[in-house]
């Protein structure tokens, strides 16, 4: 099946896969879109970290109506499968339709998170057919790495009191308040010491990852904190290991698919493999209904020519096994909502020093310091440095939104039932709640699964649809 280009939100669509895009490298898409709002003569402006706001007048009859803001962000995660030579700092993605609609990229995330919000803006800021009020057309950046481009627009630089955010999918589906939360790092200067023991290499493999606000509920494996698991186990088992190297994740807001440990061992390696054999079994059971495919790859790794300090291996194990990761509370209103997590994201052992990425998402400011305190004690106990590197606020329900009732309308008409939705994400949206407090939220978008992962995927049809509604809403907004 061919991607019809034909269509300009596909047109679109395709033109931001052909340009790297991923956080902090958005310049050249920044730049896209500027050549774009020249072309065709809408006034525009591009601040110092590549945010894009694009005006549109009215069309003829909406010029009394108050002004509309749509805004999506133009960067995407980058994961990749294992078996992907794909660089994502200079190739553009592969797109191809599967055989039942979807629209995929080989062995990459697809960045529909937010490339359909992206496409949608550019369609209708080129159509002069359409009917809308006037529009300002919000191109954010970094949104994927702790929404910081958001974070540096300023009240003056938006255009009106109604916003509709392009970054939430479903077709059938507004979101009605998002998490806040933190960026947490643990970070240690390593000891290392000269080894002669063998070496064994520890793979946590087979998980699938995910969105570690829309899937952190669905209790799948992270790679990192079983690693820690496995390791913790060994010892608990007798084994004399120390840490030589650990690395896993690729994202700090993904949950991590993939860990590697190399850790070196006096001991016989039968007794080591029985016990690791063990832990997969029974790691296999508890994940069987959300991570079926997990499996530990285990194998001889030489002699490593060094290795951690003891005592600091031990206490690195420590943490990461002990340390909360995952699911923490849910809410008890709202059916299904997760109200606090803690995502354990990247861990990585270069240059002598060790970093790992966190993020924590909570409801309750309150919440985010428990879980922080939490760490950063165990943190202190361990000998390990752990710290908050920002935090940013939440989107609060209101119960009053003339918006999302002319959403519902719209939709009515079309023979289509909006559902609201409260999500355990973060979104640009709670930054610009703060600068304009009476500011009226909603969000939309298509069907789309897999988001942060590989597997990301986006419903073709949908997307037309969707991009349909969102004109007809646009229509009926004569005031």
């Amino acid at each position: 099946m061919e991607f019809d280009l034909t269509k300009r939100i596909n047109y679109y669509f395709n033109e931001l896969a052909m340009i790297p895009r991923a956080s902090r490298n958005e310049k050249a898409a920044s730049d896209y879109i500027v050549a774009f709002a020249k072309a065709h003569g809408l006034p525009w402006k591009q601040d110092h970290v590549w945010n894009v706001l694009v005006d549109k007048p009215a069309s003829p009859g909406y010029e009394s109506a108050e002004p509309v803001i749509l805004q999506a962000h133009l960067d995407m995660v980058c994961e990749k499968t294992a078996d992907t030579d794909h660089n994502f700092d200079t190739d553009p993605l592969s797109l191809y339709v599967d055989e039942e609609g979807w629209l995929r990229a080989k062995g990459t995330t697809l960045g529909c998170d937010d490339g359909y919000g992206v496409a949608y803006m550019l369609a209708i800021l080129e159509d002069d057919t359409l009917a809308h009020p006037p529009l300002e057309c919000m191109f954010t950046t970094m949104e994927e790495i702790g929404l910081l481009g958001a974070r540096e627009l300023k009240e003056e630089d938006l255009h009106g009191k109604r916003l509709i955010n392009l970054d939430g999918g479903g077709e059938v589906i507004t979101t009605v308040s998002c998490a806040g939360g933190a960026t947490m790092v643990v970070r240690k200067d390593l000891i290392y010491t000269a080894n002669t023991d063998p070496g064994y290499l520890l793979g946590i493999r087979g998980l699938t990852g995910g969105h570690s606000g829309g899937n952190i509920h669905l209790e799948k494996g992270n790679a990192i904190t079983l690693a820690a698991r496995v390791l913790y186990e060994l010892k608990k088992s007798g084994i004399d290991l120390t840490i030589a190297d650990y690395n896993g994740g690729q994202k700090f807001n993904a949950i991590p698919r993939e860990a590697t440990v190399i850790f070196t061992s006096p001991d016989d390696p039968a007794k080591i493999k029985a016990c690791v054999d063990q832990m997969e079994a029974c790691i296999k059971e508890e994940l069987e209904f959300s991570d079926g495919g997990f499996f530990i790859e285990f194998k001889g790794a030489g002699t490593p020519d060094k290795k951690l300090d003891k005592v600091m291996s031990d206490r690195i194990i420590d943490y990461f096994f002990l340390v909360p990761d995952g699911f923490q509370h849910r809410s008890m209103v709202i059916d299904g909502l997760t109200t606090a997590s803690l995502n354990m994201g990247t861990f990585l052992i270069e240059d002598g020093k060790l970093e790992c990425r966190n993020l924590i998402r909570t409801a309750i400011a309150s919440q985010t310091d428990e879980l922080f305190d939490k760490a950063q004690r165990l943190g202190e106990i361990c000998g390990l440095d752990v710290v908050l590197e920002d935090r940013f606020p939440g989107w609060n329900y209101s119960k009053v939104s003339p918006l999302r009732e002319k959403l519902k309308e719209v939709l009515a008409a079309r023979g289509t039932e909006i559902t609201e939705e409260a999500t355990h994400g973060g979104l640009e949206v709670s930054f610009f709640k703060g600068l304009v407090p009476d500011l009226d939220i909603i969000t939309y978008g298509p069907v789309a699964y897999g988001a942060h992962t590989p597997e990301e995927r986006l419903d073709l049809a949908s997307f037309a649809r969707a991009y349909d509604n969102l004109c007809a809403l646009l229509a009926a907004l004569t005031e």
